[in-house]
């Protein structure tokens, strides 16, 4: 081989690693049933906090930032970590936070219908002897932000990108519930996303360095609407 094709050549160490299994994780596709929630937002549609792009755009970046969205990613590091070092009893403490960290029943069913679900349709597509385990170390139910955790450290994916790309994925779930509650147009839904994408990388560092012991939120607005959102009268998605 002649020099410059060896210097063409990448490196094991310099050789990217292969995110693809986040992109079909975190797609639409992925059947977690996340096109039936909306994290509370249909209900700030109806009263009127979210009512164009501009109002959107305030809404899920103070989630990204403050609320439910950033607490998950906190919860979802702590997962990855446990399972990358097979700490069962930090990966039960985990466990046991993410079930009962929710403001509102609705959230309670958003998380840990979507965490088994993504669970199970893992554990079938995407086998691992570390998803295997979790049976045994578990008997509960799984939040969703602990799921894609365990499974990213299970099938060796860095943390960093799965945080982005857990919380460009739930971005992209609030946004497209807001063009058909609001209704926006594509143009405005594609143009907020993008704008969130610089919060997503501005935040997904920062939850990867909160302990469990200062986990919190500050998205009242946002947990009001969740509970809320229980009792409005007419509805299309599930929380």
């Amino acid at each position: 081989m002649s020099a410059g094709a060896a210097s063409s050549q990448a490196t094991p160490a310099e050789a990217p690693t292969d995110l693809l299994a986040l992109f079909v994780w975190l797609s639409p596709a992925y059947p977690v049933g996340a096109f039936a929630y909306s994290h509370a937002l249909e209900w700030a549609v109806e009263t009127g906090d979210i009512r164009d792009a501009a109002t959107l755009a305030g809404w899920v970046d103070d989630l990204l930032r403050h609320g439910g969205p950033f607490a998950d990613a906190v919860l979802l590091a702590h997962a990855w970590r446990a399972a990358a070092s097979e700490d069962d009893a930090t990966l039960v403490e985990v466990l046991e936070l993410a079930s009962a960290f929710a403001p509102a029943r609705e959230r309670q069913m958003e998380t840990l219908n979507q965490g088994d679900a993504f669970i199970s349709a893992t554990r079938l597509a995407w086998p691992s002897p570390r998803l295997d385990r979790l049976p045994d170390i578990w008997g509960g139910r799984v939040a969703y932000p602990v799921a894609v955790g365990i499974a990213a450290a299970a099938h060796g994916l860095p943390l960093a990108a799965t945080l982005s790309a857990y919380l460009n994925a739930v971005a992209a779930n609030l946004i497209s519930a807001a063009v058909r509650l609001v209704p926006l147009g594509q143009t405005d839904g594609n143009r907020t996303l993008a704008g969130a994408t610089g919060t997503v990388r501005a935040v997904a560092p920062l939850a990867a360095q909160v302990p469990l012991d200062r986990l919190g939120g500050a998205a009242l607005r946002s947990d009001i609407a969740a509970m809320r959102h229980e009792t409005q009268y007419t509805r299309l998605f599930r929380s």
